[in-house]
């Protein structure tokens, strides 16, 4: 690629989706546009770069800032916020109380999957889990609980892998009874979340570097805009919301209340 492919490409990610793409290299950008153009037939990133530049193809420019999108994390990653979330969730559910969970910008699906062995674990029902990104494949992917070996080798037990999970072809996938618990959907969190509801706990955990700053304030408010009352929504470690208010004894959480849509 040339730095003037370079340039268009991360001005269409961050035109489109608010997404910071020049800060993770130009190595990483060409490894997975790579992907991109042998998946759609181009010899090579360059010929790639120049079907969207010059000839316009929405669908093909929507896939190289697809592709360009945080890749999400995997199984269990900070295994004390699942387990705490778990708890609370169980709680909620046994008063008889509605709660839904969103998992923004989820990836392959990890995340909310994580969650939903959990509860299956301990017999929950009642939760309503959201899955979303703005990658139509990962959304696809992670629908269908298929991951290869490596994916299923990180952070997961031989126990949990031996219930939850059965074998496919070319990896394992989750077991019928986690995947009937989560809902998907793509979405880009640079736009406002219509038509989504209202979430008791938003997951938006280690994407927000993913983004350029003038992009996330933005995203924040939208997923302020999703929380209900006395909603949350939960971070990485780390990680820090402006504008947002801290939960006390509740791991990277934040209080989000509505006045912040409108403050962020």
């Amino acid at each position: 690629m040339t730095p003037k492919e370079r340039d268009f490409v991360a001005a269409q990610c961050a035109a489109r989706a608010g997404l910071d793409v020049e800060s993770g290299g130009a190595a990483v950008m060409e490894r997975r546009l790579a992907a991109v153009a042998r998946r759609e037939g181009y010899a090579s990133v360059s010929d790639l770069v120049r079907a969207v530049r010059d000839r316009g193809e929405e669908p093909l420019a929507q896939a190289v800032v697809e592709a360009m999108g945080p890749a999400g994390g995997g199984f269990f990653r900070d295994p004390e916020v699942f387990e705490t979330l778990a708890a609370e969730l169980q709680a909620r559910a046994a008063a008889g109380r509605p709660v839904r969970v969103w998992s923004a910008a989820c990836g392959a699906g990890q995340e909310i999957h994580s969650l939903a062995m959990l509860l299956e674990e301990r017999g929950v029902e009642g939760v309503a889990l959201f899955g979303s990104d703005l990658n139509s494949r990962l959304v696809a992917t992670a629908q269908a609980g298929l991951y290869n070996p490596l994916e299923v080798q990180q952070r997961l037990s031989a126990r949990r892998l031996v219930r939850h999970f059965e074998n496919a072809d070319d990896g394992f996938r989750l077991a019928a009874e986690v995947r009937r618990r989560v809902r998907w959907r793509p979405i880009n969190l640079m736009e406002p979340p219509v038509g989504v509801g209202a979430f008791d706990v938003i997951l938006f955990r280690y994407a927000l570097p993913a983004f350029l700053e003038s992009a996330q304030a933005r995203i924040l408010a939208h997923l302020a805009q999703a929380l209900g009352p006395g909603g949350r929504l939960v971070l990485g470690r780390g990680e820090r919301a402006p504008g947002l208010a801290a939960i006390a004894g509740a791991p990277c959480a934040f209080e989000a209340p509505a006045r912040v849509a409108q403050a962020a």
